[in-house]
């Protein structure tokens, strides 16, 4: 492990970024997000490796605290751990019931599931079923859902009531903005459903993060390191959050992963497993050490992207223009913000 100092680090010139960019395309072993294929531009540091892998949707201003996490990652590196082995979750996308079993196979051992709910196109039936097949082929596991804001509070609310009933750990995100989830919780517990409620979006995609924690919104908070701005910036929200975290991925390759998991060991408390494991669903990797999970956890370890396997997953030459682009106006967009 690379020790760095407390300050941000210097942002590092365009010409630099680009000497060290590769852009890949890596196949998906199963839909995740609506995507097959799962784009990422990595960048080759005096540090190490960092990865800028905002999705297509985004803007260039939300992009640039991705592009200061692969910049912390490569010209900074990662806090003094306090733990060396990170316990995760598998996840399981919003697949037919019938596929839950092939699914969870790929994770080996595990104590914690994730599970996809409230996918458009899809209905309560379908959820319902999908989290009763993974409670049949994990009677013990904790199990979390995750509905990516797809409901209302109504929807929320029946649906959390019914999915409960096979024992949940917590619900993510039911509901898309902080009023919202702050009324699902309300209603829950005035029903007698004492289910946590977990905020995601409503952290790293708000201005101010720690909103969800002010209005009582949340039992606990999901924190990404690359929407959040890197490692050092997500330690400090969850600090001044005063809530438990969980640490998640957003379906990156094992460079990625490396920096949940050094947000993950630093972290004073752990107290959930971390939705870290998501190198187990796509069908190629970066590296020759792919950071999955054994046992239930992923041991602390740096990670270099292989040369041989940034060929073999080359992005096309459209797609490589086209994040090279975004490369150049992301970091404008972080030197205008930087003082």
């Amino acid at each position: 492990m690379n020790p760095a100092p407390s300050r941000a680090a210097q942002l590092p010139g365009l010409d630099e970024l680009l000497a060290g960019a590769h852009v890949v395309s890596l196949p998906m072993r199963v839909k995740f997000r609506g995507i097959l294929q799962r784009e990422a531009l990595l960048l080759r540091g005096p540090l190490g490796w960092g990865e800028f892998c905002p999705f297509p949707e985004y803007g260039d201003p939300e992009a640039s605290r991705w592009l200061a996490s692969a910049i912390e990652a490569g010209w900074q590196g990662f806090p003094e751990p306090l733990r060396s082995s990170i316990p995760v979750n598998a996840t399981v996308p919003a697949v037919t019931a019938e596929r839950v079993p092939d699914i969870l196979a790929r994770f080996g051992r595990v104590d914690a599931v994730k599970v996809k709910v409230a996918e458009h196109g899809q209905s309560l039936a379908d959820d319902v079923s999908r989290v009763a097949a993974v409670r049949a082929a994990l009677p013990e596991a904790a199990i979390r859902v995750d509905a990516n804001g797809g409901w209302d509070v109504p929807a929320a609310v029946e649906a959390l009531t019914r999915l409960s009933a096979v024992g949940l750990e917590y619900a993510e995100q039911p509901v898309p903005d902080i009023a919202g989830l702050a009324e699902v919780r309300r209603r829950l517990r005035a029903a007698g459903i004492p289910l946590l409620i977990a905020a995601d979006e409503s952290v790293r995609k708000e201005d101010d993060p720690l909103k969800v924690a002010r209005a009582g919104a949340a039992d606990l908070i999901v924190v990404k390191v690359a929407p959040l701005g890197g490692v050092r910036r997500a330690l400090d929200i969850v600090a001044e959050a005063g809530l438990p975290a969980v640490v998640s991925s957003a379906l990156d390759t094992s460079v990625g992963i490396r920096a949940g998991l050094a947000l993950a060991a630093a972290l004073p408390e752990l107290q959930y497993a971390c939705g870290l494991g998501t190198v187990s669903l796509l069908a190629a990797d970066v590296s020759r050490d792919p950071l999955v999970p054994d046992d239930g956890a992923i041991r602390l370890r740096d990670v270099a992207a292989d040369p041989a396997l940034l060929a073999e997953h080359a992005a096309a030459p459209e797609r490589r223009d086209w994040w090279l682009d975004r490369l150049r106006r992301v970091h404008a967009a972080l030197a205008l913000a930087r003082p």
